[in-house]
C-alpha cells in the first residue's frame, strides 16, 4: 500500500477516533518478541469481553445441560469466526486510521450514515441492556438487592467509568483483564470440581451431523448468535489505533498489524475458552436439569443444590457464580461505552462529553428494563426473557457491520499490501453470509416464541 493512498483514505475522516487516546501508548522500537508484544496487548482484553458477556451464558450452560459436549465444536467454530472478523477490524484501523463508522461514513451519504448510526445504536443499547440484567440479578444474587433497585444501580457505573478514563487508556486494560482473569479463574475451578469426561470433551469438539436436528440446531444457533456483536468491530478499529505508530514507516504499520493480531488471537482464545468451560461446565454438572435452568437465578441456586449439582454443591459455588456475572457485566459496560461514542463521532460526526454519553446510554437501557420488572412484579425470569429479545437487535445490525468491514479490508485500493489474502476473505464472506442466514432464523424463532407466549 502506498502511503498517498491511505492518507488520502483516512485524511476524509474529519477526526480522529477516540481522539483522547488515540497514539497514546507508546510502543518499544527494535525490541524483542515478548516486549513488543506486552506493549500492543490490551485492545484485545477490552474486545473479547463481548464474547463472554451475560447474552453467552445461558446458551452456553443450557448447551451443555441438554445436550452435553455436542456442542462444544459450535463454540470453537465460533471463536475461530470471532478472530478472523476481529483481525480484520483491527487492521482496517492500524492501516487506513479510520475506524469502520468513519470508514462506513466515507462510503455512503448522509442518510444512509445517519441510519446505520441509529441502526448500531439500537445494537449498543440492547448489548447495555444484557449488562444492566446480567448486574442487576448478581446484585440480588450475592446482596438481596431487590431487581428494581438493582437496575437503578447499575446507573451508578457511570461515574466508576469517568474515573478509569481519568488513569489512563493503560489502566483501563489492566482492569478490564483482572475482571477477565476473576471470571477464567472461577470457572477453571467450577469445571475441576465438577470432573467432566474428558473423552466426552474430546469427542464434542468434532462436529456431529446431530446438531443438525432441529432443538439441538436451534441452541447452536444461539451461542453463535450471541458470539459476534457487531459493536466489538467497531471498537476494534478504533481502540486499535490507540498505539503510538509512524504511519510514514511501513515497517512500523506492519508491525503493529502483526502484533494486533497476536494480542486479538490470544484474547479471543482465552473468550472461547471461557465460554467452552461454561458448556463443559453445563454437561457435568447439570446434564438431565436442562429445563430446570433457565434463569441466571436458577444456574445460581443449581449450584447449591446437591441433587442437581451431584455432590459438590455450596454456597461459595454459588457466591462465585454471582461474583463472576457481576465482573462480566461491568466489563460490557467499559467497553460499551467506548463504542457508543465511536459511532456517534464516526457517522454523524457528533462529539458529546463521556459523561453524558455514557448516561444516555445507561439510561435509556435501564428504561425497559425497569417496565419489565415492575410489570412482572420483579421477577428475574422477565429479565432473563428481555436478556433473550434483547439480542434481535444485535442479530439484524451484524450483517451491515461485517459486510463492509470484509470489502474494505478485501479491497486493493483500500488496503494497498495490507489486503485480505484471499483464503481470509473467502472465509470471511462463508462466515458473514452464514451467520447472517443463522442470525435471522433466530430471530424468526425468538419472534415466534414470543408470538406463542403471548
Amino acid at each position: 500500500m502506498t502511503q498517498d493512498t491511505h492518507l488520502a483514505f483516512a485524511s476524509t475522516a474529519g477526526t480522529t477516533s477516540l481522539e483522547e487516546v488515540n497514539s497514546t501508548v507508546a510502543v518499544p522500537k527494535n525490541a524483542g518478541f515478548w516486549r513488543t508484544l506486552f506493549a500492543f496487548s490490551g485492545p484485545g482484553a477490552l474486545v473479547a469481553v463481548g464474547y463472554m458477556d451475560p447474552g453467552n451464558w445461558i446458551t452456553s450452560i443450557v448447551g451443555g445441560a441438554q445436550y452435553r459436549y455436542l456442542l462444544l465444536s459450535v463454540v470453537v467454530i465460533s471463536g475461530i469466526i470471532a478472530m478472523i472478523m476481529q483481525y480484520m477490524a483491527a487492521k482496517l484501523g492500524i492501516v487506513t486510521q479510520m475506524d469502520l463508522a468513519q470508514a462506513i461514513r466515507h462510503r455512503t451519504n448522509k442518510p444512509v450514515g445517519f441510519m446505520l448510526w441509529i441502526m448500531t445504536e439500537l445494537a449498543i443499547m440492547a448489548t447495555d441492556i444484557a449488562e444492566v440484567i446480567g448486574g442487576a440479578i448478581a446484585l440480588n444474587l450475592l446482596f438481596n438487592i431487590p431487581l428494581v433497585g438493582g437496575v437503578m444501580l447499575t446507573v451508578l457505573d457511570v461515574f466508576l467509568l469517568l474515573l478509569l478514563t481519568k488513569l489512563g487508556f493503560r489502566k483501563i486494560e489492566a482492569i478490564v483483564v483482572t475482571l477477565i482473569a476473576t471470571i477464567f479463574g472461577i470457572f477453571v475451578y467450577l469445571v475441576a470440581l465438577s470432573q467432566p469426561s474428558i473423552a466426552g470433551i474430546a469427542g464434542g469438539l468434532v462436529p456431529q451431523a446431530q446438531i443438525f436436528h432441529h432443538d439441538q440446531l436451534l441452541l447452536a444457533l444461539g451461542i453463535i448468535g450471541a458470539t459476534v456483536m457487531p459493536h466489538n468491530l467497531y471498537l476494534h478499529s478504533s481502540i486499535a489505533q490507540t498505539r503510538a505508530v509512524n504511519h510514514d514507516n511501513p515497517d512500523e504499520v506492519k508491525e503493529a498489524v502483526r502484533f494486533s493480531t497476536w494480542d486479538s488471537n490470544i484474547q479471543l482464545i482465552g473468550a472461547t475458552i471461557v465460554n467452552a468451560l461454561l458448556l463443559i461446565l453445563g454437561a457435568a454438572l447439570f446434564y438431565g436439569h436442562g429445563d430446570q435452568l433457565q434463569a441466571f437465578g436458577d444456574l445460581y441456586h443449581a449450584l447449591s443444590n446437591n441433587e442437581i449439582a451431584k455432590g459438590i454443591a455450596s454456597p461459595i459455588l454459588s457466591t462465585l457464580f454471582a461474583v463472576a456475572l457481576l465482573a462480566s457485566g461491568q466489563n460490557a459496560t467499559i467497553t460499551g461505552t467506548l463504542t457508543g461514542q465511536i459511532v456517534m463521532e464516526g457517522f454523524i460526526h457528533l462529539k458529546v462529553p463521556m459523561w453524558a454519553r455514557r448516561l444516555i446510554t445507561r439510561l435509556i437501557a435501564v428504561i425497559p428494563v425497569v417496565i419489565a420488572a415492575v410489570v412482572w412484579g420483579g421477577t428475574e425470569g422477565a429479565l432473563d426473557n428481555l436478556l433473550v429479545y434483547s439480542q434481535v437487535f444485535l442479530s439484524i445490525a451484524l450483517p451491515f457491520t461485517m459486510i463492509p468491514l470484509i470489502w474494505f479490508t478485501g479491497s486493493k485500493k483500500v488496503m494497498g499490501e495490507f489486503v485480505n489474502p484471499l483464503w481470509v476473505s473467502i472465509l470471511a464472506w462463508i462466515s458473514a453470509i452464514g451467520l447472517t442466514i443463522l442470525n435471522f432464523q433466530l430471530v424468526i424463532s425468538i419472534v415466534q416464541q414470543f408470538i406463542h407466549a403471548v
